[in-house]
């Protein structure tokens, strides 16, 4: 009777492990192969000290894809909450005992890797948002802002605490992202509205007292970066420069002058983008952001065609992460923006923001996998159902 039982989870586990999308693998697996190659570049022609530890990173990325892609789908929303408060409580934990870089007290060292909670927190926002309006029953116009309370509460919290490390952009990111959400699901246009009027009332007192000086010196080399080309504005118009000099095919795999010459900073994560324009050129540039476009569209169409709210949710929330991951890091760099710290998925040099991107995929699969699925809404449960 065990043994017959065993038999048939296998079974059911391969019959799941059939049924993984693979067409969302194959995609991120292309533009993975576009960073390995810039990384590679970066590095002058060398597999460390970046191309090598991403490779080996992408392996337990794929495991992770696959992993949570079979999960039970009540397993991911019984435990939404749960995973919500385990990153609250790391993003809690980077204040007390997180490693100081480049000014900024972001990242928890856990002996073999250097942990940055606030890229988990983008996707488990999403996975609780989920949980709680799948729960939710209808409601009317006039209940619209307290059934939304709760969900504030719990997108502002983390924010906040992300704000405080200081990280500017990635709590912008978690904030925008999240409300983009809500705003799918039905919250009212006139809290955006009163939202942006308060805003631009406080934005003197929040200019003055809240912002850090090197955040003012970005918003103000945003502005006008030839006002100090050779200092706070020298690596954008650098940048600008790389951007431009690629013209229509590049200048060749090996053979970026702004990035080999070390004009270019953090080129192997930030600015990974222009080493692509530079190398690659506009060709280069519109097959990678193609790529990425038909993953968010795909992503999008999966939420669409879930049966359940939750699988919807989900697929929407990662389909809008992934895009603003993708809009802020090359708007960033063709100076659209102010540089905030914002990675590329997949390509830029870094392991939570890779393990966090293929957490949400893999998401997105399992809703594709229980898309004909309909789960009850308003059952409670933890673990499961």
């Amino acid at each position: 009777m065990i043994s017959e039982n065993i038999l048939n989870l296998i079974t059911l586990f391969f019959k799941k492990l059939i049924s993984v999308n693979y067409f969302i693998l194959i995609i991120i697996s292309i533009i993975f192969c576009f960073g390995v190659l810039l990384l590679y570049s970066a590095a002058g022609g060398q597999m460390d000290p970046w191309a090598y530890k991403q490779s080996i990173r992408y392996i337990f990325a794929i495991i992770l894809f696959i992993f949570v892609s079979v999960i039970n789908i009540r397993f991911w929303i019984g435990s939404a909450y749960y995973i919500y408060f385990f990153s609250l409580i790391l993003i809690i934990m980077v204040a007390i005992f997180g490693n100081i870089g480049m000014g900024a007290q972001r990242w928890l060292s856990l002996g073999f890797i250097n942990l940055q909670p606030s890229e988990l927190m983008k996707f488990s926002l999403i996975l609780v948002l989920a949980r709680y309006f799948h729960a939710e029953k209808e409601y009317t116009v006039w209940g619209n802002i307290k059934i939304f309370l709760i969900p504030m509460i719990l997108i502002f919290l983390p924010s906040y605490l992300v704000f405080l490390q200081p990280d500017l952009g990635s709590s912008i990111l978690l904030l925008i992202s999240s409300l983009t959400v809500l705003f799918i699901i039905g919250l009212s246009l006139w809290f955006f509205v009163s939202s942006a009027v308060i805003c631009s009332i406080a934005a003197p007192f929040i200019w003055m007292f809240l912002l850090y000086d090197y955040q003012k010196n970005r918003i103000l080399t945003f502005l006008d970066p030839y006002n100090d080309p050779l200092g706070s504005g020298y690596h954008i118009i650098q940048s600008k420069i790389a951007l431009g000099s690629g013209g229509l095919f590049g200048k060749g795999f090996l053979e970026g002058t702004q990035s080999h010459l070390n004009f270019l900073p953090e080129m192997q994560t930030d600015f990974i983008f222009t080493l692509l324009a530079e190398e690659f050129g506009l060709i280069g540039t519109f097959v990678m952001l193609s790529l990425f476009i038909i993953l968010i569209f795909y992503c999008l169409i999966i939420g669409i065609l879930s049966k359940s709210r939750f699988g919807c949710f989900v697929a929407i929330g990662v389909s809008i992460n992934i895009f603003y991951y993708v809009f802020v890091n090359t708007a960033m760099v063709c100076g659209l923006i102010p540089v905030v710290g914002v990675p590329l998925p997949f390509v830029s040099y870094g392991g939570t923001s890779m393990m966090s991107v293929m957490f949400g995929l893999g998401l997105v699969s399992n809703i594709y996998i229980n898309r004909n699925v309909k789960i009850e809404r308003f059952k409670e449960g933890v673990f499961g159902w």
